[in-house]
């Protein structure tokens, strides 16, 4: 059985550093949870390190601007990766330089810099999808015969987020990551670099050596997050232990969110063929 922990206190001094999610853990993209905010920076107070990792789609100066605007201090954390970092990495190495963007303009930051250039669906060699281009309204249905064209073409898709979902406020909205899976489902091939895949892992390491000016072994390392098949899956993946946040996008499948049954999570990630050191409803000290 999985228990319940009763704050990051309990496995203070077990872990030099941690790599968190940010949404769903640190925000609910609307308002910051003050407890878990707190949680990171009085595990720094302790000497531990926090490195943030998380699928946003775009580089990450306009998260740090996100957190601040949030009132998240920069005290909470002593560096960031995103998704979109290394998303322009796997676009930089890409054989196309020609590419279709599919998401929101808010991602178009993303590009910044890079030796690109954006076509339309006809002259592509590439596809980058970073999500919905309205996730308020829209849905992966709406994109189904488009994405079915360019599968036919065979060109590749690099996920710049491989969430499916993502809290905002108390809706659930859809992410890149449901784009990839129907493109995948309809024969594409598709890159994903986010969570729970090995290039954003690679990246928070040296982040993490970077702040302990050291070289953390993979049990000194704790995963914090809310999503089984991304923080969770790819914390096994990487050999580093997990801490499952049970209120987030999973939250209405344990029970009452802030009383979770340890059965049903339990059950959870035994029938995902996943393992975490405990859970929490939220995180806190």
């Amino acid at each position: 059985m999985v228990s319940r922990l009763n704050g990051l206190f309990s496995l203070n001094g077990q872990y030099k550093a941690v790599l968190s999610d940010i949404w769903g853990v640190l925000h609910n993209g609307v308002r910051a949870y003050d407890e878990a905010v707190d949680a990171l920076v009085q595990f720094r107070k302790n000497g531990g390190h926090v490195v943030l990792i998380t699928n946003a789609p775009r580089p990450n100066g306009p998260v740090h601007e996100q957190l601040a605007d949030l009132n998240i201090p920069r005290s909470t954390y002593d560096s960031l990766v995103t998704s979109g970092d290394v998303t322009r990495l796997a676009v930089s190495s890409a054989q196309s330089k020609k590419i279709f963007h599919i998401g929101p303009s808010r991602d178009m930051a993303l590009f910044d810099g890079l030796d690109v250039e954006l076509v339309s669906e006809e002259q592509a060699g590439i596809i980058v999808c970073t999500g919905l281009e309205d996730d308020e309204k829209q849905t992966p249905d709406d994109y189904d015969a488009q994405l079915e064209r360019l599968a036919r073409r065979e060109l590749p898709l690099i996920c710049a987020n491989p969430d499916l979902v993502v809290e905002r406020g108390t809706s659930l909205i859809y992410c890149a990551g449901a784009l990839a899976k129907k493109y995948r489902d309809h024969g594409g091939e598709t890159v994903l670099v986010g969570k729970p895949c090995a290039p954003i892992y690679k990246a928070a390491r040296e982040l993490i050596n970077t702040a302990a000016n050291d070289v953390v072994a993979n049990a000194e390392i704790l995963t914090i997050g809310d999503g089984l098949p991304t923080d969770i899956r790819g914390a096994n993946n990487e050999g580093f232990d997990a801490l499952f946040i049970t209120a987030g996008i999973h939250s209405a499948d344990f029970g009452p969110a802030d009383q979770p049954q340890a059965s049903l999570v339990t059950a959870r990630l035994k029938n995902e063929n996943l393992n975490a050191i405990g859970y929490m409803p939220h995180l806190i000290w």
